[in-house]
């Protein structure tokens, strides 16, 4: 079941994206038109009723730029970051400091996680697939699975 925005998270997030901090910005340029890995990521994206800093979806990362308006010990910061995992999403956060200090090392990190995706293959719905409607398919055993 998808997840809508509430009442009022679009209007928020386009704010959000026109201003954006500079820790903000410096990722954004590293992540904006498929520069990693080729993923697309998009800024400032609600979920729920919850708005990410940048989301990739294909690979259901979040990478979260934090500043002092995110406590990550606190209840409500829990309470967010299961939401966002319970909807399937790895997330990675960053202090702005670290950001400022150190895009090289946040580039890796974010490339490192990337590349750690294997992408999944989609099972066929029972009776379709590829092979159906070719009539039956011989079996394939390997070598030492031979049948007696």
């Amino acid at each position: 079941m998808k997840k809508h925005p509430v009442d009022g998270a679009r209007e928020r997030a386009r704010t959000l994206r026109q201003n954006m901090t500079e820790a903000e910005r410096r990722v954004w340029q590293i992540l904006r038109s498929h520069q990693i890995e080729g993923y697309k990521f998009r800024r400032q994206v609600p979920i729920g009723r919850y708005i990410a800093d940048f989301v990739c979806h294909e690979a259901r990362l979040i990478v979260e730029i934090d500043g002092g308006q995110h406590d990550r010990s606190s209840p409500r910061e829990a309470e967010r970051s299961g939401f966002l995992q319970s909807e399937g999403y790895r997330i990675l956060r960053f202090w702005n400091d670290e950001v400022l200090a150190n895009l090289d090392g946040v580039h890796e990190t974010i490339a490192a996680e990337l590349g750690r995706i294997t992408p999944t293959q989609t099972l066929p719905h029972q009776g379709g697939g590829l092979l159906s409607g070719l009539g039956p398919q011989p079996e394939t055993f390997l070598p030492d699975e031979q049948p007696s």
